[in-house]
């Protein structure tokens, strides 16, 4: 689905494209595919590109035409690996800029929010890829206090657990924490390769410039920082599930012995053979009497070396 959105004080939607205004694509249908191709005319190439889920952070010049890909966190709550990062691609050519991403993320519309309400007037085209870039910092680090919450909420399971369910769910939270590193550090490349660019590095606002640094360098280091914790914590409950588990099997153990003892007192009491008791009234009440006895002195003895 494919959206017109002007360059005003904040961006302004509008039905159709005019000279440098936004072209947002996202989950392209055949017909936004053909628009982009033949009344944009941006390259097949670099569609085919943004479709590669794993395609790498980058900057390339073609024909006329910049394209910037970056990577930006994506959340998807219903499945079993929520936490992620996807490739949205931006060109531009003279009065045209587009945006293209095969998912509906969070990144884009609260951008376009967060100009109508501050008012914020985009100059030229690299000023509008630094701003995505600051916005896509932020929401890394948004999601990565998500991720810490859900760190937290699995360690508290862990801590009575002898499953493996939220293990595996830490496993889950380290796997979106590398991919959350391998793609700020490739962002960061990035943005060092669009500093750097001879002709264009003159114009930018430096104030902005230094704003992306900033918002990127903190999510590596929170990431970095999560994932160090995470790594050392998954280390720590693996031996702590081990130790539970041994705990309840010594708890099954015990629970077996102070059962095998009536089992075992029975077993001689019914032994067909003379035992001195056979003419006695008292007889069974004897035999569980001793059996109480002997099972009240075991458990004592269990519960001065802490086995309960």
């Amino acid at each position: 689905m494919k959206s017109f959105w002007k360059r005003e004080i904040g961006f302004i939607p509008t039905t159709e494209w005019e000279p440098y205004c936004w072209v947002n694509v996202e989950i392209p249908t055949d017909d936004d595919k053909r628009y982009l191709f033949d009344e944009l005319g941006v390259p097949e190439a670099f569609y085919n590109d943004i479709e590669d889920v794993d395609e790498r952070p980058r900057i390339e010049f073609e024909d006329g035409w910049f394209f910037i890909l970056l990577r930006v966190p994506y959340m998807e709550r219903d499945s079993s690996f929520p936490f992620t990062t996807v490739p949205v691609g931006l060109m531009f050519k003279d009065d045209v800029f587009a945006s293209i991403c095969f998912y509906r993320t969070e990144v884009i519309p609260d951008f376009i929010q967060f100009t109508q309400r501050k008012g914020i007037i985009v100059s030229d085209h690299f000023d509008l890829v630094l701003r995505i870039m600051l916005s896509s910092s932020v929401w890394f680090l948004k999601y990565l206090k998500a991720i810490n919450q859900d760190t937290k909420l699995a360690e508290t399971r862990l801590e009575r657990s002898i499953k493996n369910e939220e293990l595996q769910a830490l496993l889950r939270i380290e796997k979106s924490l590398v991919y959350f590193t391998t793609s700020l550090k490739g962002n960061d490349i990035l943005l060092h390769r669009i500093k750097n660019l001879r002709n264009y590095r003159d114009t930018y606002n430096p104030e902005l410039l230094e704003d992306v640094e900033i918002e990127l360098r903190q999510a590596q280091e929170t990431t970095s920082v999560y994932s160090d914790i995470l790594s050392g914590m998954m280390d720590a409950y693996a031996s702590v599930i081990s130790n539970n588990l041994n705990m309840v099997m010594k708890r099954l153990t015990s629970i077996s012995i102070i059962l095998m003892i009536p089992t075992l007192v029975a077993s001689f009491y019914g032994m067909n053979l003379p035992n001195g008791l056979e003419n006695s009234p008292w007889a069974f009440w004897m035999v569980v009497l001793f059996s109480f006895l002997v099972v009240a002195l075991v458990v004592r003895q269990f519960i001065r070396q802490s086995w309960f």
